[in-house]
């Protein structure tokens, strides 16, 4: 990739980099080899979870911690930081090996989510965390300014589902990775559940097992007539 087709990334995402090796790095999957994007993504990921933090203190000062967590949860979780990511059109950039390339990994939700993370990494790496710290609240702006902590939904599917169920004096659910396709760097998990008051074990996959478990505990919310399709 030639450093020039950069440009417009910078310009998408308001940083120009002093050293432009530090995006491309943010944009190396694994699937190139040892030098890729998961350092930066560590890093990243432990500003942004800072940097929400705080804006959410300091936004709601008459929440509690619990709360909180869930809102911060809602803010930096894989679907939030893909629609991101989208936004920025990051699957045009990404630098990926021939088999992430052959089976559409530009496109794979994971893969752009930790995308964002990591450039957040490499903008700390280039300029400092107070840099980094102001293109998140950038990014996110909109999306604070509109956020509820009274929206029922901050709480993520496997939080309700356990206390609906706990709320009834119900078993938890039992979840149970059932199968696991492809290689490292495309794994497919596929996840059973099971609800005492549901005849059927649900099932869903997805590209890790966090997911996939938030989305048959979702399949058990909907089945349990507490959310809608």
């Amino acid at each position: 990739m030639a450093i020039k087709s950069l440009e417009n990334l910078c310009s998408t995402i308001g940083y120009e980099f002093n050293d432009i090796s530090n995006l491309e790095l943010a944009l190396t999957h694994r699937s190139i080899g040892y030098l890729n994007n998961e350092r930066l993504e560590f890093l990243g990921d432990s500003i942004l979870n800072l940097t929400i933090a705080d804006a959410l203190y300091q936004q709601f000062p008459k929440e509690k911690e619990g709360k909180l967590s869930r809102l911060r949860a809602q803010m930096v979780k894989g679907d939030t930081l893909a629609i991101i990511a989208k936004e920025f059109g990051l699957g045009d950039y990404l630098i990926l090996g021939p088999g992430e390339l052959k089976s559409g990994g530009f496109r794979r939700e994971s893969i752009l989510a930790d995308c964002v993370e990591a450039i957040i990494g490499a903008i700390s790496i280039d300029s400092d965390w107070e840099t980094a710290r102001a293109r998140i609240l950038s990014w996110y702006q909109s999306r604070l300014e509109v956020l509820d902590p009274k929206d029922v939904h901050v709480k993520d599917a496997k939080s309700r589902l356990q206390e609906y169920l706990q709320s009834r004096k119900k078993t938890l659910p039992q979840y149970e990775v059932v199968n696991i396709t492809g290689k490292d760097h495309n794994q497919l998990f596929e996840v059973n559940c099971k609800i005492e008051d549901l005849p059927n074990v649900l099932s869903a996959k997805a590209e890790t097992r966090r997911v996939a478990e938030q989305k048959v505990a979702k399949k058990a919310l909907v089945s349990l007539g507490i959310d809608n399709k």
